[in-house]
């Protein structure tokens, strides 16, 4: 890792969280801030004898574009033995989603850690329309863009060796008791399940020389009037920025989606989805083709001669002679043998 091949001998590791709100702990406070997993994280990455140095790059709202342009080149001047690469939902969540950009996006930050030896974690997440329980004309746009996500990011998991959590299965969304009040980001308990699934990954490796995160929240589960006072306060917000952004896409988007429904043409929607990610994975960058490995040269064997086995005349058959046929008399009646 770090470009060298392994962590620094003796030196602490270090690990880079780069990304959006869900990785820069939104769902988590603390004093001061957001805590979140990965920083729940590095103190098992770590160990009391050798913290690890962690640098948190994540930020809220960050698109795949942010994270390639201004959050990749400080994780790659720190030199990260682990590096943390999850973005994508707000993108879906944009007027100008663009399943090709955003796996460029991803392939070029993926592709530059990579290159030095750093250790990638990545995760495929639930769409944001299960998350907000939105009506069926809503919900399947989101859908369909977070499911094209996620294909980019199994796709570069599987390019550059990361270490791959999946989060978007049923069970994870219809626990209520790991979502914060936002109904999209983790509470603390989520927080806490997913830097404990890493470090489960990471222990493996060598890459996790403290114990695992406390399953155990340090605070209460937020209450009805939290989540009342979210609404009234950050929710409303949250909600007043997408009205300029998310709403009008996602009217859109809806009335595409019941006028297709209308017509029994759903399907074309699917195809050209299809067509959008199975054209961005074709445009990713090659995977690098396996070393040569040199063949050992095969010993010649030199060649033994067949022993020559003395030819035995075959026996020679007595000659017989040729069958003499007699014509006979001819049977009583004239009858003869013939036409």
């Amino acid at each position: 890792m770090s470009g060298h091949g392994g962590p620094r001998a003796g030196a602490a590791l270090r690990f880079a969280a780069l990304g959006d709100s869900l990785t820069e702990g939104v769902g988590d406070p603390v004093a001061g801030g957001w805590r979140g997993w990965a920083a729940l994280l590095a103190e098992g990455v770590g160990s009391p004898e050798r913290p690890a140095e962690f640098l948190k790059l994540a930020v809220g709202g960050a698109l795949g574009r942010d994270v390639a342009e201004s959050q990749a080149p400080r994780a790659l001047d720190f030199g990260p033995d682990i590096a943390s690469v999850i973005v994508g939902v707000n993108d879906t969540l944009r007027r100008t989603f663009d399943i090709g950009r955003l796996a460029r996006c991803l392939d070029e930050v993926c592709g530059a850690l990579a290159a030095r030896g750093t250790v990638l974690l990545t995760a495929c997440l639930p769409d944001p329309g299960a998350m907000f329980a939105l009506p069926p004309p809503l919900a399947r746009p989101l859908a369909r863009r977070q499911r094209a996500v996620n294909a980019v990011v199994h796709a570069l998991s599987d390019r550059y060796g990361a270490v791959h959590l999946h989060a978007a299965g049923p069970a994870w969304v219809a626990d209520r008791t790991l979502w914060s009040a936002d109904r999209l980001h983790p509470g603390e308990r989520g927080h806490r399940m997913l830097a404990r699934a890493f470090h489960d990954l990471l222990a493996p490796r060598g890459l996790a020389l403290g114990p695992a995160p406390s399953a155990e929240p340090d605070r209460p589960r937020p209450t009805r009037a939290d989540t009342l006072l979210w609404l009234a306060t950050a929710g409303t917000g949250w909600v007043a920025r997408r009205c300029t952004d998310l709403v009008p896409q996602l009217l859109w988007l809806a009335g595409a989606e019941a006028g297709h429904r209308a017509r029994g043409t759903s399907a074309r929607l699917d195809r050209s989805a299809d067509a959008a990610l199975s054209a961005a994975l074709a445009a990713l960058t090659p995977a690098a083709p396996p070393p040569a490995v040199p063949r050992a040269p095969v010993p010649s064997v030199p060649r033994v001669p067949a022993p020559s086995v003395p030819r035995v005349p075959a026996p020679s058959a007595p000659r017989v002679p040729p069958l003499s046929v007699r014509a006979g008399p001819a049977p009583a009646g004239g009858a003869r043998m013939g036409g």
